[in-house]
């Protein structure tokens, strides 16, 4: 064993430790409620899977299948809990690995890529000066959206379990650290006292001397004794940290991992709600703080704000409506008022600064006035009358904007805040007057973070997206016209006849609708939901709803309408041929590898149509364009998916910068809808963004977070701050650091190249094998997702069994859960090994090295691949397979995807120069050895329940059962969603 390989091991060592002690507390826990036959069967199967994993142990491979085979079942149930469970469990352990690696990194002063220390170091070195930082970021706008899908298998209850585990874990760690120091002070003591005389130096003041004298005068065995305090000390506080873990551990064992009922939006909208309270709230004014400290004080623009798409994400789930919307910012407002309240009273309590010992400024005493504070208790303390009267305006907001009164219903002397702005001004007020009293240190811990917080937050918490698909507005429009008599048939219009049909009607100053007209259902839903976002954004702000994003972007037509909606509820004023003004920025989504390719076509013919490009400029000058990286990939394959994204990204920043000189400039920001898996544009997003093309960021960017990687990324606090951080280290270091050479026009056409190869050997095996969807339906757990109660959205957009037709959602989890995760790499290593054979062996690897060593976008793809390959696992997807009836169709299926699995791994050896998977991240290679023998009993035991289930066998304890094994699989693999 070599010295890295043991230092590796000795830092891994207290995660090893905390895995090790939540996998016996579980185990005890199962005893005492269970029963020790359960314990003992649990067990047996945990050693005969870390065999057959650990040490390739056949005999024991099969003995485990035989046995798990042979489970009755309940007993499967309680064997599938407890794996579940475990890795629940231990996933907290590497979340709280990973907080006390980066404190031990930090303590050393050692800077890693991702930090904003790192990112500092990099603008140092190229000369990057703090004003230009600071000059960019005036214009920023970065923004993680957080969705709802279809894989968010989590229950709050759960959650809320784990994360009291959570605390606990980190409770260990202070508590050992204390107790390090604790030693620490008790051995130097020791060591002085051994090296120092009875008498105090000569010179020294009388108390130092009796100090001295003091520690010399101890006896011997003191330090000892002291040594000894500290370790009893160190085993109390262990064993009642370890009590209240068991207790926590008991209660998730009894806690129910299933829904009763499918999720609600209104459940989906409270369960995104918890990670603003646990972490957005109080650790982004945090991570603005840290950064003006770096950059010396100089101001930071509120850049960094969040994106929501749950209530207003219409596109393909029905459950979405006008009261959905109102109800999510209702909620959000609560939240974030709520937050404010606590913070105001926090600061009631803590600035009972008095007028008797310094006099503060005429606005402060103003301020004051306006509290109405008549107790004698408090005249002389300014800060606390004032932040009494804003208490009362904020709860006073709270009950128009999250409970639904007028300010006249209210009757309150205290009216309640306008908007955020106005709150916002007080608590100014109050930052100036602590700073004119030279109190600035008093304003740093708590009103200056809030009145970040303000900034950023408002009275909305975050902008909640309009989203439907382009078919729905079609209908809606072609609705309106027809009862107005404009256009009988609308939908029979070619692109040219829709394009004039539109523009005549955003010229024309009327709406299309009619008085008492009856409208199709759809039309009035849709208008309703216009209306509404309407008096949201007078209700919370401008801020509050910003854009409406358009599904299947596919034609020039597609944007007209979405201003032709906004023009009936008022949402666009004016006329286009004049004065039109947009209060929602139209958004096109493009999602397959057509839509990409043509999206700068559909832009500039946008543009350029009469009065759009001078309405955008009066509207604000700014242009979202989503680009999907889902229905991408389920079109394409992996390496298409992501190449065609990078061409589309640099042909739409060539577009627009040619239309500023046309027109007017106008700001382009990319939304990326990034999901978990990589095969939906998940993995690393510090390095996601860096891969961009260089130019293409600008201090411009939005991008989805989804499925199991909110939870993963955002749920502990630190660790959502770590994330947040590398968003911003990246965003800055894309926009602000030098380009590096060109990209050789070498590696563009051989990427070219392997994106033609690629897409024909994928979607030879998708679409094109007979019998394939039959495949995909049987091998996999699909049907049984789509009847878990896990999202609020369906599977499938059409009840048909088209892979057309499946969301690319659904699609990748259920690839992962079979461990074949094919979405994210079939199709690469027939494209590599078709270029070797057209170039020549040496030639195409010479090359592909040079592109892996030199190519960021290529770097960070493969990279990707590399981590999906070490997450797959053949032989289990070979078990899966076993569900396929047609044994012709599975020899046929399997031997195409054995062949290029192959290939896959001999081009990922070939251009990296290693045979393992990720040895460039041997942290997470780790983490997987770890976690997989407690995987594989989920796969066996899903593998078998679903063949009970299908058989007919319909026991709740069949379909739980089979449910509980997607939501253990899931946390193992953990970027499933």
């Amino acid at each position: 064993m070599n010295e890295a390989t043991t230092q590796d091991k000795a830092k891994d060592q207290p995660l090893i430790d905390d895995i090790r002690l939540l996998g016996r507390l579980l185990g005890e826990v199962i005893r005492e409620h269970e029963g020790e036959k359960a314990y003992a069967l649990t067990e047996e199967i945990r050693q005969l899977s870390v065999a057959a994993r650990h040490q390739d142990d056949q005999h024991a491979s099969e003995r485990l299948k035989a046995l798990l085979k042979g489970l009755t079942d309940q007993q499967a149930i309680s064997v599938i809990r407890a794996f579940t469970f475990f890795s629940h469990l231990a996933n907290l352990a590497e979340d709280q690995h990973y907080i006390r690696r980066r404190a031990v990194h930090e303590r050393a002063g050692s800077i890693n890529e991702g930090s904003l220390s790192h990112t500092w170091q990099r603008m140092y070195q190229a000369g990057i000066s703090r004003d230009e930082v600071a000059g960019m970021l005036a214009h920023a706008h970065l923004s993680p959206v957080l969705t709802a899908h279809p894989t968010e298998v989590q229950r709050q209850s759960i959650l809320d379990i784990e994360h009291s585990i959570a605390a606990l874990l980190a409770e260990r760690d202070a508590i050992r650290l204390a107790a390090l120091a604790a030693r620490a002070e008790s051995a130097a003591e020791a060591a002085q006292a051994a090296g120092t005389s009875g008498a105090a130096p000569a010179g020294s003041s009388s108390s130092t001397g009796e100090a001295a004298t003091t520690v010399a005068a101890r006896p011997a065995g003191s330090a000892l004794e002291e040594a000894a305090r500290v370790d009893h000390r160190l085993l109390r506080e262990l064993a009642t940290n370890e009590a209240r873990l068991r207790a926590h551990i008991t209660q998730l064992w009894h806690t129910r991992l299933l829904r009763f009922a499918k999720l609600t939006v209104a459940d989906e909208i409270e369960n995104s709600l918890s990670y603003y309270r646990a972490t957005f709230l109080p650790e982004i004014p945090r991570l603005y703080a840290d950064i003006e400290e770096a950059l010396e004080g100089r101001r930071v623009a509120p850049f960094l704000r969040m994106g929501q798409w749950i209530g207003g994400d219409r596109d393909g789930n029905p459950n979405v409506s006008a009261e959905t919307l109102s109800l999510a910012l209702q909620r959000q407002s609560d939240v974030v008022l709520q937050h404010y309240l606590a913070e105001v009273a926090h600061l009631q309590r803590e600035l009972s600064l008095s007028v008797m010992r310094s006099p503060v400024n005429e606005a402060m005493k103003a301020l004051a006035d306006r509290g109405n504070v008549t107790s004698a208790h408090r005249q002389d303390e300014p800060y606390r009358r004032a932040l009494a009267g804003m208490r009362a305006r904020l709860e006073a907001t709270q009950r128009v904007l999250a409970g639904g009164e007028t300010a006249a219903q209210q009757g309150m002397d205290f009216p309640p805040y306008a908007h955020a702005g106005v709150f916002l001004e007080d608590l100014r007020t109050i930052d100036h007057a602590l700073t004119a009293q030279h109190c600035e240190a008093i304003a740093q811990h708590r009103l200056r973070p809030l009145m970040r917080a303000v900034e950023v937050f408002g009275f909305h918490l975050a902008t909640v997206d309009l989203r439907q698909s382009s078919d729905q507005h079609e209908l809606v429009v072609a609705d309106l016209l027809s009862v107005a008599r404009i256009e009988p048939d609308y939908l029979a219009l070619d692109e040219a006849g829709r394009r004039a049909v539109l523009l005549r009607a955003l010229d024309e100053a009327r709406p299309l609708r009619v008085p008492d007209a009856q409208y199709q259902p759809l039309t009035l839903k849709e208008l309703d939901i216009f209306q509404t976002a309407r008096h949201m954004r007078e209700r919370y702000g401008a801020a509050a709803i910003r854009h409406a994003i358009i599904s299947h972007t596919e034609t020039v037509s597609d944007l007209l309408e979405v201003l032709v909606l906004q023009k009936e509820v008022g949402l666009l004023r004016g006329t286009l041929d004049a004065d039109a003004v947009a209060s929602l920025i139209a958004v096109p989504l493009f999602e397959t590898i057509e839509d990409l390719r043509n999206a700068p076509g559909i832009m500039g013919d946008f543009y350029r149509l009469p009065g759009v490009a001078a309405m955008i400029q009066r509207s604000g000058g700014e242009q979202d364009i989503m680009l999907g990286y889902s229905d991408s990939n389920k079109d394409g394959g992996i390496f298409t998916s992501n190449w065609e994204l990078y061409r589309a990204e640099l042909a739409l920043v060539a577009l627009f910068d040619q239309l500023g000189r046309e027109f007017r400039p106008v700001r382009l920001r990319m939304f990326h809808g990034r999901g978990g898996t990589v095969g939906r544009g998940g993995g690393p997003s510090y390095q996601a963004i860096l891969a961009q093309p260089h130019g293409t960021v600008r201090g411009q960017i939005r991008l989805t977070e989804q499925g199991e990687v909110i939870g993963s990324k955002y749920s502990n606090p630190d660790i959502g701050r770590r994330n947040l951080e590398t968003l911003v280290a990246a965003t800055l270091e894309a926009s602000l650091l030098p380009p590096p050479a060109d990209v050789p026009e070498a590696f563009l056409q051989a990427a070219q190249t392997l994106s033609n190869d690629s897409m024909a050997a994928y979607r030879a095996l998708v679409y094109e094998t007979p019998g394939f969807d039959t495949y995909f339906f049987q091998a996999t757990p699909i049907r049984e997702i789509a009847e878990l109660n896990i999202g609020s959205r369906p599977a499938s957009r059409k009840a048909t069994q088209r892979i057309e037709d499946l969301r690319a959602i659904p699609w990748g989890f259920s690839w992962g859960q079979c461990r074949l995760i094919l979405p994210g790499w079939y199709g690469f290593g027939s494209a590599v090994a078709r270029l070797r054979e057209q170039m020549g062996d040496e030639a195409a690897t010479t090359l592909l090295r040079q592109m892996h060593a030199q190519w960021p976008f290529f770097r960070t793809l493969l990279s990707n691949i590399d981590m999906v390959l070490a997450k797959s696992d053949l032989a289990l997807a070979v078990r899966y397979a076993d569900l396929v009836s047609d044994e012709a169709l599975r020899r046929t299926v399997l031997e195409k995807i054995d062949t290029e699995w192959q290939r896959t791994q001999e081009a990922m050896r070939l251009i990296t120069g290693v045979d393992h998977r990720l040895a460039g991240n041997p942290s997470l290679a780790r983490s997987i050895a770890h976690r997989f023998p407690y995987i594989d009993p989920l796969h066996h035991l899903q593998v078998e329940l679903i063949s009970r289930y299908r058989a007919g066998n319909q026991a709740q304890e069949v379909k739980g059962g089979i449910h509980i094994t997607i939501n253990g699989i899931a946390a193992g693999l953990r970027n499933t969603g």
